[in-house]
């Protein structure tokens, strides 16, 4: 899975409809409003690295409402969450 992390700087009074047309998006996972230098901060998630540029350049960069973006690849993730889910599988209720 190859995960990119999208900021986004769009129209202030369309941020919330911006969102949920990005929310709404094949290979987006993840959309979040922020506060700081960008409006939201989109997750895209894919199977194959040719796709990032189909759901970023391809759908997210035309969502009207959207001034500009910058994207971010990741390489690898650090997460205690995701460790701790892993870790945890078939553990449940085994007091």
């Amino acid at each position: 899975m190859i995960t990119s992390i999208v900021m986004i700087s769009c129209e202030t009074d369309l941020i919330p409809e911006v969102a949920q047309t990005l929310a709404d998006l094949p290979g987006v996972s993840e959309v979040y409003s922020t506060a700081g230098n960008v409006d939201l901060i989109a997750i895209v998630r894919v199977h194959e690295f040719e796709e990032i540029a189909e759901v970023i350049a391809g759908r997210i960069s035309k969502v009207p409402g959207i001034v500009d973006t910058e994207t971010h690849i990741a390489f690898r993730a650090y997460s205690r969450h995701d460790l701790d889910a892993a870790f945890s599988i078939g553990l449940e209720g085994t007091d």
